[in-house]
């Protein structure tokens, strides 16, 4: 009988990885940097108009060597193939990850189940174009023949994150004309604000639910029906105000949304992968068809660099062996995104989910401990605003905060001198947060009393990133996303986790199903939760029912 897969820890890549940090773990960015005058142009890589410089991450030749090494023995090289193959490697769904197929050519095949899904793909994208054509061109009129000038998307997790990040994100390309909002929050006050000066005979509402089932989205659907119908008055009203991304036909029947207002997607595709799939309805729309194929050729771009460059120089690999590196050996227990972009300030949210969603696992696709951290924290706010909040931990801090910088050459909305002081801000906290500043650069400063030295000395050695792109245009968001796509990715692999499920969203959401109707229940329910779910389910019934004074 032979033995289990040997546990992470204790593979021979990890052993040299964790010897090889015991030996340079505490080295310092500024003596790497003086020991090798090229180390700024050799430690970068570019692909899909992104260059990658990782220079001022806390690594050597030999970590790198190590790394990729670790890679090849979880089987990365064979893993990609099979992800881009269409096999089942979503094992606890036992489905296929394809969402690089939405984003493939028209005329390429993908073959799966006998069935060419590039070819269905491009189906629903036609579909698509079509639709969103007569809205932006005025020839889709709501109930009363008015022109539509609001799209509101309701969705949640994916179905919110992916579109309101690449609304916001391509908002600088985007139909001014059009007015777009998005609804994810089961708290009415979500709903309530997205619409409260809308006006319903203009109003176009994109309803995102894989089943049309999914509790959260059905609720403020059904909300925004009531509203809708509350201003139109007649149940005929709803076929020409939504429309549904969903697979369950029947349901979105008996919602009063006709058949051919509905754009389907496939389980290959989850929800924080389906931004490029019908999901970016609203996507589409509110940039027009031209822009949306842009952004999935940069999607596509990435993908076939990611399948077909050596790991030695695939940006997706190094960032994801990076982040393992951070997290694994240097004990970061978080990582910030730093879009110095306003237009992308979204974007640290939507690679929350993408991140942490896909990698928060504590077991292995077979069913064993990891034994090892996982995905780090992922956060971050754009630049500079983030200088004068959180930056201080980053620099002084007594944690560790791998940072990635994501900076652009040439401002969409150039205004005087603003876009080099931004871009100037940049560049800067990377150097200060590589090489600190030392007592001694204080004390010859001459500006500081002697109390004073000690807090304004830098420990520096701080590892980050910094992406640098020429302009932010829909193929670079593409490309973009795809990278941190790939590069989770990258890591689950080494993990050795399933990174495209995510069981861990059901216990609280099938608990709160139970307790929804113990909340509002009439006669006092008999309650068999802990003693604390208890008390404060008796609390909130009594301060639901308490009168006003």
């Amino acid at each position: 009988m032979s033995a289990g897969p040997t546990p992470l820890a204790q593979s021979p890549m990890w052993q040299a990885l964790a010897a090889h940090h015991r030996e340079i773990g505490s080295r310092h960015l500024r003596q790497l940097f003086a020991d090798d005058s090229s180390r700024g142009e050799r430690f970068a890589a570019e692909a899909a108009g992104i260059y990658l410089d990782y220079s001022k991450q806390r690594i050597t030749d030999e970590t790198l060597r190590l790394l990729l090494a670790l890679a090849v023995e979880c089987g990365l090289p064979e893993r990609i193939e099979a992800m881009f193959r269409g096999e089942v490697i979503n094992t606890t769904e036992r489905r296929a990850a394809l969402h690089v197929a939405l984003r493939r050519p028209q005329g390429m095949a993908l073959v799966v189940d006998g069935t060419n899904v590039v070819a269905e793909v491009h189906a629903v994208l036609d579909a698509m174009t079509r639709f969103a054509e007569t809205v932006r061109n005025g020839d889709w009129r709501g109930h009363t023949g008015r022109r539509i000038r609001n799209i509101v998307n309701i969705g949640i997790g994916g179905s919110d994150l992916g579109p309101v990040m690449a609304y916001e994100a391509l908002r600088h390309y985007s139909e001014r004309a059009l007015t777009l909002r998005f609804v994810s929050n089961v708290d009415g006050t979500d709903l309530v604000e997205a619409t409260r000066d809308l006006d319903a005979a203009e109003t176009l509402f994109i309803v995102c639910s894989k089943t049309f089932t999914t509790q959260e989205t059905l609720v403020n659907a059904h909300a925004a029906r009531d509203w809708c119908l509350s201003h139109l008055e007649d149940e005929a009203a709803v076929a020409k105000h939504f429309v549904a991304v969903s697979t369950n036909a029947e349901g979105v029947k008996q919602f009063g949304i006709a058949p051919g207002s509905m754009f389907g997607f496939w389980d290959w595709v989850g929800g924080r992968y389906s931004m490029d799939s019908a999901i970016g309805l609203s996507t589409l729309i509110a940039v027009g068809p031209e822009h949306f194929r842009a952004l999935l050729s940069g999607f596509h771009e990435m993908d076939e660099h990611f399948r077909s460059a050596p790991l030695t120089s695939n940006l997706p690999v190094l960032m994801g062996l990076l982040a393992l590196w951070n997290n694994n050996f240097l004990g970061a227990a978080t990582q910030a995104v730093l879009p110095y972009e306003q237009y992308l300030k979204r974007l640290p949210a939507y690679l929350q989910q993408l991140t942490m969603e896909s990698n928060g696992k504590h077991v292995r696709e077979d069913g064993q401990p990891v034994g090892v951290d996982t995905s780090p924290v992922v956060w971050g706010e754009p630049g500079t605003n983030g200088q004068h909040s959180f930056y201080q931990l980053i620099h002084q801090g007594t944690r560790i905060v791998p940072c990635d910088f994501i900076g652009f050459a040439k401002a969409l909305n150039p205004l005087g001198d603003q876009h080099d002081l931004l871009m100037a801000n940049l560049f800067a906290q990377t150097e200060a947060l590589a090489f600190g500043r030392t007592a001694d650069e204080v004390k010859a400063d001459g500006d500081s009393a002697p109390k004073l030295v000690p807090h304004r000395v830098f420990e520096g050695n701080r590892p980050t990133s910094t992406l640098l792109v020429e302009r932010l245009t829909p193929a670079t968001l593409g490309a973009l996303v795809a990278l941190y796509e790939h590069s989770v990715f990258t890591q689950g692999t080494v993990w050795g986790i399933d990174s495209f499920d995510q069981w861990g969203v059901e216990l609280g959401k099938s608990l709160a199903k139970r307790t929804a109707a113990e909340l509002t229940g009439g006669n006092e329910p008999a309650l068999a939760h802990d003693s604390s779910t208890n008390a404060l389910i008796r609390r909130y019934r009594r301060l639901r029912t308490q009168t006003e004074t």
